[in-house]
C-alpha cells in the first residue's frame, strides 16, 4: 500500500507549480501520515502539448505533519501531504509559499509504479451550478473554499476532466544525485 504513495508526492509538487485555482485560507485535510517515508526525492517535468519539459529536482522530509523542503528545486512547494481520493487518485495539499496561510489542491494519477501526472483542481472543471455554490471570491482567489465536500467536489471534477496537462512526477531512488535540470 505504501508503494503508489511514494510518487504521489511528486504529483503533488508539480501541481502546485500550476495551481492556484482553488484554495483554502487554511488546511482542509488533516491526519496525514509519512506515506511516503521520512524523505522523498521527486523529479517533476510539466506537461505541454504532450511533452514533458522544464524538469526540476527537489528533496523533502517529513516533519510537523507534512514534507517540508529541504533542498533543490521547486521552491514554490514549501510543504505537501497526500491523500487517497479514489483508486490510484490522490488529493494534494500544498502550504503556499508565496502566500502565508493559504493552502493550494492538485489531483495525482498513478500512471505506473513510480510516475505520477499531477494537476492543479481549477474550478473551470465543475459545472457551472457547482461552481456558483462553493466558490467564494477573494482578492487573491477566483475560488476560495471552506470545507472537505467543497474540495472533494472539484477534485472529483478534476479527476475527471483533465488528462493530457499538468506535470510529471517521477520519485528517484535514494541516494541520485541532485542536479538543477
Amino acid at each position: 500500500m505504501r508503494r503508489p504513495f511514494i510518487c504521489v508526492a511528486g504529483t503533488i509538487l508539480c501541481a502546485l507549480i500550476f495551481s492556484g485555482c482553488v484554495d483554502s485560507s487554511g488546511p482542509l485535510l488533516s491526519d496525514a501520515q509519512p506515506v511516503l517515508g521520512e524523505q522523498v526525492r521527486l523529479q517533476c517535468y510539466s506537461l505541454r502539448k504532450g511533452t514533458a519539459d522544464e524538469s526540476e529536482q527537489a528533496t523533502y522530509k517529513w516533519d510537523r505533519g507534512a514534507y517540508q523542503r529541504t533542498g533543490g528545486g521547486m521552491t514554490d512547494v514549501g510543504s505537501f501531504s497526500v491523500h487517497p481520493l479514489a483508486r490510484d487518485i490522490y488529493v494534494v495539499q500544498s502550504a503556499a509559499a508565496k502566500r502565508p496561510g493559504m493552502f493550494e489542491y492538485a489531483v495525482a494519477r498513478r500512471l505506473v509504479d513510480g510516475v505520477y501526472q499531477v494537476i492543479a483542481i481549477d474550478e473551470a472543471d465543475a459545472g457551472r451550478l457547482t461552481r456558483a455554490r462553493f466558490c467564494k471570491r477573494a482578492s487573491d482567489s477566483s475560488c476560495r473554499i471552506q470545507t472537505l465536500n467543497q474540495l472533494y467536489a472539484f477534485a472529483r471534477a478534476t479527476a475527471e476532466r483533465r488528462r493530457g496537462q499538468g506535470g510529471l512526477v517521477l520519485r528517484l531512488a535514494d541516494g541520485v544525485a541532485e542536479s538543477s535540470r
